[in-house]
């Protein structure tokens, strides 16, 4: 079905049209996933609802802007996928699906998350890039099990204190923000495996030699005047990353990457809870 023939039968409530776009989907899947991604889907079906046992949902790439609040049926729910979509706000019905390991909210026109994201505390990777948001909500950071933290391509300028408390994060990706200086708080973040700060408005760089867990820096298309000192085997990638007096990069090394840690794939392969 071409997407122009979706976009139309989209605006048509009848269940036959609906149908249409489901591509007969009416039972749950035995691999309990869904994935209506790229549907033109405006509201989410119903009957979707009724698959309590359902642990992945992808409604990527639609012109969603609200859910239902029978989505609080699926509290199997692990994964699910929002991206792409027109919410400026997040369903507070999401916030109620306490199983949910990995939240996609991006690209999207959020400015802001509610204080209810704090129920979700078996999440482990939150995606918010390329949203509205001009600081990082301090609801982020009462997320006690996150490990994956996208947040790039925003308007962020700074990053709140508390992000010190998240003793389980390993990866935070902040390019294509509005970052003036490295933010002081990553300086006590010693279990900081993957620090993304591609794309900014950074000038200088104070040394990271002292992040034990630091595995890989990108400070690339920085005005910045030095490259951040890192400790020996420490991969960067940015201006200078080569020059001594900073370590060079071993011969051979090799940086490993989680899965979740990667650019985001299709939605039929996105990045398993672990």
């Amino acid at each position: 079905m071409g997407n122009s023939l979706k976009a139309i039968v989209a605006f048509v409530p009848s269940k036959e049209c609906q149908k249409y776009l489901l591509e007969d989907l009416e039972e749950m899947p035995v691999d309990k996933m869904v994935d209506l991604s790229g549907r033109q889907l405006r509201r989410l079906p119903l009957h979707i609802c009724s698959f309590r046992e359902l642990v992945k949902l992808y409604l990527s790439d639609n012109n969603l802007n609200h859910l239902p609040p029978e989505l609080e049926q699926l509290q199997n729910l692990q994964i699910l996928a929002l991206d792409f979509n027109n919410f400026k706000a997040l369903p507070l019905v999401v916030c109620t699906l306490k199983q949910l390991c990995i939240l996609y909210l991006g690209n999207n026109k959020l400015c802001s998350l509610p204080l209810e994201l704090r129920l979700l505390q078996n999440l482990k990777t939150l995606w918010i890039e390329s949203n509205c948001l001009q600081c990082l909500p301090e609801v982020v950071c009462e997320l006690s099990l996150l490990k994956t933290l996208h947040a790039g391509s925003n308007a962020l300028r700074t990053l709140p204190t508390q992000l010190r408390y998240l003793q389980e994060l390993r990866t935070i990706w902040l390019s294509g923000n509005l970052l003036s200086e490295f933010p002081p708080v990553l300086l006590d973040m010693p279990f900081l495996e993957v620090i993304d700060v591609d794309r900014n408005s950074i000038r200088f760089f104070p040394s990271l030699a002292h992040l034990p867990g630091l595995k890989l820096v990108i400070y690339d298309h920085n005005p910045c005047r030095n490259a951040p000192k890192v400790a020996k085997g420490v991969r960067r990638v940015g201006r200078w990353s080569e020059e001594t007096p900073e370590p060079r990069k071993r011969s051979g090394a090799v940086i490993e990457i989680s899965l979740e840690e990667k650019p985001l794939p299709p939605p039929a392969t996105k990045p398993e809870p672990e």
